[in-house]
């Protein structure tokens, strides 16, 4: 958790806007990938990354 703290206070700080939607599509795949790992649909996923 203080890591998350840490990176919101970065972002405010430098105002580096621009890095919240690179971390947003980013927890999104990963979120995909772990969450297609163990499905049929995985080996559909895999080759796009």
């Amino acid at each position: 958790m203080e890591f998350l703290h840490d990176l919101i206070d970065f972002i405010r700080t430098r105002k580096k806007y621009w890095l919240i939607p690179l971390i947003a599509i980013l927890l999104i795949f990963g979120i995909l990938i772990v969450y297609v790992s163990g499905s049929a649909a995985g080996a559909l996923i895999y080759p796009l990354f």
